[in-house]
């Protein structure tokens, strides 16, 4: 790991033990978020506008602006509302658009955030490179497997930093988890099951349309872009998550973070083939994505992975990785991650009940002179260990500050094109594969359908 990355990820306690609970050992995590800031000089500032003011968007910049030197000075959106509400929240100076282009020519901003709808990734991003900007794109990256090549080849040719907003990639909670799995916590890594699941309206994109939604407050041909042609619908305006034509379902908002996770944790390019199926089960309200899916992946590095995402189950909203190996499992939950040791078995075993007991002594006793028990108590070792994020710990601060060190040096991001569009592209083979009902071949290092 690079000194950039070891410094915003690894302050961590895990020697310090900070309590015990039935034998359970539990660590504290040292968040660099919560250490004094850094002076920032005035050649150090960095100005920023926001492309796509909807709800991620905003969350972004609101979380963007709290790192030392950062500033707001201009937003984009297609909808009138969202840029009256920008001038509320960041100041009756910033500059609001329609139209990104104007935000592009000006000199003065440094970075942008990309918010939009994810059939505007590839083309936004690439504007702003192109105009000399830096990038924080959020995730999937792509929305078509066409827009990674593109953005690649861009990032590559400006020389500007592409990062796209995955944050969990910044995360303490899953650096410790990488740096447990690669020290053999839970022996050799052969399965990993994830889920997110949501229980709520707003959870399953059913987002609120403001009552004066119309073609005068909403840009609604600048929206489609090079979606289809169709007359003015305020629920694909502000609901896009539900259409093809602008979203990626459940695999490009949800299935993406549980693939980067992955990938950043094992370390992996991504999986070599995998197969979905999914289904409209509950919210049958004109929209053409699933609301529930289900998939399995192959690892050439020898572990599967199964995903699973339900918008239906009723039960408490969650997210959560568990990593199986062959010496017990890793959970990542919340702002935690827990290990349980449970290691393997190295004697064949006996079931020798249904012989004479004089057999079955004569059997044990040499079976005990072969394989004798590693413990008096004759059972094997057990261990339980927590780490846990402080309280109010934000991976997406991590995420920004990560990326605007990387904007100021002009090093690696922590997510960059190439590990964005892996991620991205393995999660929509999961569309494809429920598209052409088969399973389908990715190849994780040349990044193309197989």
């Amino acid at each position: 790991m690079n000194e950039l990355n070891r410094r915003n990820f690894l302050r961590v306690a895990g020697a310090a033990s900070a309590g015990t609970l039935l034998g359970a050992r539990l660590h504290a995590l040292a968040a660099v978020q919560n250490e004094p800031a850094r002076p920032v000089s005035a050649n150090d500032n960095i100005q920023i506008a926001l492309i796509g003011a909807g709800g991620q968007g905003q969350f972004d910049t609101k979380v963007a602006v709290q790192v030392p030197g950062v500033k707001l000075v201009a937003v984009a959106d297609c909808y009138n509302g969202r840029l009256d509400h920008s001038k509320e929240i960041w100041g009756t100076d910033t500059f609001t658009t329609r139209d990104y282009g104007e935000i592009l020519a000006r000199k003065d901003i440094d970075a942008v955030i990309i918010g939009t709808p994810d059939h505007w990734h590839k083309q936004a991003s690439v504007d702003a490179m192109k105009a000399g900007k830096d990038v924080y794109c959020e995730k999937p990256m792509i929305h078509l497997y066409a827009d990674g090549p593109a953005m690649i080849e861009t990032a590559h040719s400006t020389g500007r930093i592409l990062q796209i907003g995955s944050q969990r990639v910044s995360s303490v909670i899953y650096a410790k988890a990488k740096e447990l799995l690669a020290a053999g916590a839970i022996g050799q890594l052969n399965m990993v099951t994830a889920r997110w699941d949501r229980n709520s309206a707003t959870g399953a994109w059913s987002y609120t349309v403001p009552p004066d939604a119309s073609t005068e407050t909403c840009d609604w041909p600048r929206f489609l872009g090079t979606a289809p042609k169709i007359p003015f619908n305020a629920e694909h305006f502000f609901q896009w998550r539900k259409w093809k034509a602008y979203g990626s379902g459940v695999a490009g908002d949800l299935f993406v973070h549980l693939f980067s996770g992955t990938h950043f944790i094992t370390g992996s390019n991504g999986p070599t083939r995998g197969m979905a199926t999914g289904a409209l089960r509950f919210w049958k309200d004109g929209r053409d994505v699933p609301d529930v899916m289900l998939g399995l992946f192959d690892y050439r590095e020898g572990f599967n992975l199964s995903l699973r995402v339900n918008f239906v189950d009723g039960g408490e909203e969650s997210e959560g990785l568990i990593f199986t190996g062959s010496e017990g499992t890793m959970e990542i939950a919340g702002n935690s991650v827990s290990v349980n040791r449970v290691p393997r078995e190295k004697e064949p075993g006996l079931m020798i009940e249904t012989f004479p007991e004089a057999m079955q002594k004569l059997i044990l006793e040499d079976y005990r002179k072969k394989y004798p028990r590693p413990h008096p108590e004759g059972e094997p070792p057990v261990g339980y260990e927590k780490y846990v994020a402080p309280d109010g710990y934000v991976d997406s601060y991590d995420h920004f500050r990560n990326f605007f060190e990387a904007v100021r040096s002009r090093k690696p991001v922590v997510e960059d094109a190439v590990f964005g569009y892996r991620a991205a592209g393995a999660a929509l083979l999961s569309n494809l594969s429920i598209d052409r009902g088969t399973i389908v071949h990715w190849d994780p290092d040349a990044m193309k359908l197989a």
